[in-house]
């Protein structure tokens, strides 16, 4: 087994099988190996009712009363009853599980897992896992992982392929041994093994730490390295200042703050300096980032030269290219923009490519589509990547290349302590955006628990019938049949719908779903037509609609506070009034402390030095990752001190070291030239 190998190769994986892991973007070994688990359950045995804990899972052996119960909700299966032992009885109810009519039976004892709740005094568990008593006894005293699933494929399968691909890790090791040894590193090996199947936690942290250590270090050597490459160029661009940015400044309805001025200042700078820029302007949700980067591609466009801006997604390229549309008619500015996605048509594209390579489209809008092979541009001086940190180091080089070391903007509205972005975006000078428009209504925020979800709905229709629109998000896609008590958008929008007046229109979206679909789904909210969007964070970079005024976000305690805050972004955009509510699926006391750092602010950067502080050991898994650089298993808030202290030692083997050519570093660079995907390619150096 080789970790270039196709996952078809696999005993048990066949073409329907594979098909759905590409659905996770895995198709080789290495990427199913590199599918860490989100999560991992420990099974202890059966408890009774009386002493069983809240909000953890747990497993009871219940015997189902008489006068359980299955009805049909619009659409909905819903089964619902009461189960107990001899201290005491719960309510139990199973969502669209119609297959489970002729499993529970009164008088039937069953072994139930789930996370068991407490409301007005009444005990319930929804969504149980039934096991057999064989089944759990193999599973009593084990750690076992959750992995990220999707509709089909179940965390069995991916355990069984898991175990297959194991044996691929190489056992040869490209650190020195006094980095090993300094940082007290486990084998790679062992780390894949242990992250995986550990056979306890102490077992599991070691290997994460290592896999960890692993994706920082060779992410800043590949970054220093870049910077050391873009000090060193000259623009090929050289700009000067024109009146048609000055124009289109005095033109816009609004002021420009303070804030963006002063960015405005140092980008312009950077443009007329003669050298190549390489700036990054973080500014929070709102904060007006975007005017900016139109700014500069007008200025790029008016000095006879090319720019492009790269999304992260086709909805937040399209909306990009709607509002230049938009700007390019109001104010007569002569632009010609192109949109390109992976979802225009062979023929489209071809097109499309020929206009960028003639030069007929001076704007080239779209999603990593923008850095194909078949796109030439004709004098590309201008790149600005949106949402950066979704991009790896080696995609904004490749289009940066596109126009032979073009100037490049990078622009984030995820909050990061200046700490961390300053080792985090090493390769970039930074400039910040710390001030709001003046005539943004602060969001009104509360952290709430799920006995607050029935006065939840009541608010929401009250504000869908005051003309409104409302955001609903859940961590997951589909069903994890391994975390039951986590909201899915499928199965919660059928809930909504059953709970809302059939008079408001509630619909759902993901990121799995088709582009063309998304779109559709997406239209017919900023058109008011759906007034309820059920949704993944998908959402948090790419949707602008001014109409909507609440937002409610589930089982808040699972995401990084710095994301919930790019999540509320999303409200909070036009005249009335905005509601943010918070909704945890834990009382634990220490997740609801951390969630109300929300209530305290609603200033991004203050929230990301808080999450920092806040972070513990308890916080591995869990809690959604902060979305920032998307690193695999490291987190930049979890592991800021790994982070940080991991920066020094690479500065230091720099310094020893500057080509990794000596015999103590070669391995560093032979690892890294093999691994060229997410790092710079050191063959290029």
């Amino acid at each position: 087994m080789d970790y270039s190998d196709n996952i078809i190769n696999l005993k048990g994986v066949g073409d329907k099988t594979s098909r759905l892991f590409n659905r996770l973007g895995i198709y080789t070994v290495h990427d199913l190996l590199d599918h860490f688990p989100r999560d991992y359950e420990a099974f202890a045995p059966s408890v009774k009712v009386a002493k069983a804990p809240l909000d953890i899972p747990v497993t009871l052996e219940l015997t189902v009363c008489a006068g359980f119960q299955w009805k049909k909700v619009r659409q909905l299966s819903i089964g619902t009853g009461m189960a107990g032992d001899d201290t005491g009885k719960i309510t139990i109810t199973f969502f669209n599980a119609p297959y489970l009519k002729n499993v529970i039976k009164a008088g039937g004892v069953y072994l139930m897992r789930g996370k068991l709740k407490k409301e007005q005094g009444v005990l319930h568990m929804d969504q149980p896992k039934l096991y057999t008593y064989e089944e759990y006894s193999k599973l009593t005293g084990s750690l076992q992982p959750c992995y990220r699933l999707t509709a089909g494929l179940s965390n069995k399968a991916v355990q069984k392929a898991m175990k297959q691909a194991l044996p691929a890790v190489s056992g040869e090791e490209y650190l020195p041994s006094d980095i090993i040894e300094e940082y007290q590193l486990i084998s790679r090996k062992k780390a894949y093994q242990d992250i995986h199947f550990p056979k306890n936690y102490d077992e599991m942290l070691l290997a994460r730490k290592r896999l960890a250590f692993d994706e920082f270090f060779l992410f800043l050597i590949s970054l220093r390295k870049l910077k050391e490459m873009n000090e060193e160029a000259i623009s090929s661009y050289p700009m000067i200042e024109t009146a048609l940015t000055k124009r289109l400044i005095e033109s816009l309805p609004y002021r420009l703050t303070g804030a963006q001025l002063k960015v405005w200042d140092e980008i312009k700078a950077d443009l007329t300096s003669g050298r190549a820029m390489n700036r990054l302007i973080q500014g929070d949700v709102g904060s007006g980032k975007t005017v900016l980067a139109f700014l500069s591609l007008l200025m790029a466009v008016a000095n006879g030269y090319q720019g492009a801006l790269m999304a992260p997604t086709e909805i937040l390229a399209r909306q990009h290219y709607e509002q230049l549309l938009a700007m390019n008619s109001q104010y007569g500015l002569s632009l010609k923009p192109v949109l390109l996605t992976g979802s225009v048509t062979a023929a489209g594209k071809r097109k499309i490519y020929e206009k960028i390579e003639s030069g007929e489209a001076d704007i080239v809008i779209g999603t990593h589509a923008l850095i194909q092979e078949k796109v030439t541009y004709h004098k590309l001086a201008l790149v600005i990547t949106d949402e950066q940190h979704r991009f790896g180091v080696k995609q904004r080089e490749n289009l940066s290349e596109k126009g032979d070391h073009a100037h490049v903007l990078v622009m984030s509205a995820t909050p990061i302590p200046r700490t961390l972005a300053i080792i985090l975006y090493g390769d970039l000078h930074l400039s910040v955006i710390d001030e709001l428009p003046a005539n943004r209504l602060p969001i009104k925020n509360c952290v709430v628990n799920t006995t607050y979800r029935k006065k939840a709905y009541e608010f929401i229709t009250k504000e869908v019938e005051n003309g409104h629109q409302v955001y609903v998000i859940c961590p997951m896609v589909d069903e994890n049949e391994e975390m039951g008590d986590v909201e899915n958008v499928t199965e919660y929008t059928q809930k909504l719908k059953s709970s809302l007046p059939s008079k408001i229109h509630v619909e759902y979206l993901h990121g799995k779903m088709k582009a063309p679909e998304k779109n559709r789904i997406m239209e017919e909210f900023a058109a008011g037509n759906i007034d309820v969007l059920v949704s993944t964070t998908v959402i948090e970079v790419g949707i602008n609609v001014p109409n909507a005024t609440v937002m409610m976000i589930e089982n808040a305690e699972r995401f990084g506070l710095a994301q919930l805050h790019q999540l509320r972004g999303r409200i909070g955009r036009g005249k009335s009034q905005s509601y943010c509510i918070f909704m945890s699926g834990s009382d634990n006391s220490r997740s609801m402390d951390r969630l109300k750092i929300l209530n305290q602010s609603n200033d991004g950067f203050f929230i990301a030095e808080e999450d920092l502080k806040l972070r513990g050991p308890g916080d591995l898994f869990g809690i959604r990752q902060s979305g920032a650089m998307e690193f695999k298993i490291a987190d930049i808030y979890q592991d800021s001190g790994l982070l940080k202290k991991i920066s020094i030692s690479v500065d230091n083997i720099l310094q020893q070291d500057k080509d990794l050519s000596s015999d103590k570093y070669n391995s560093i660079q032979r690892y890294l030239i093999q691994n060229t995907v997410n790092f710079v390619d050191f063959r290029t150096i």
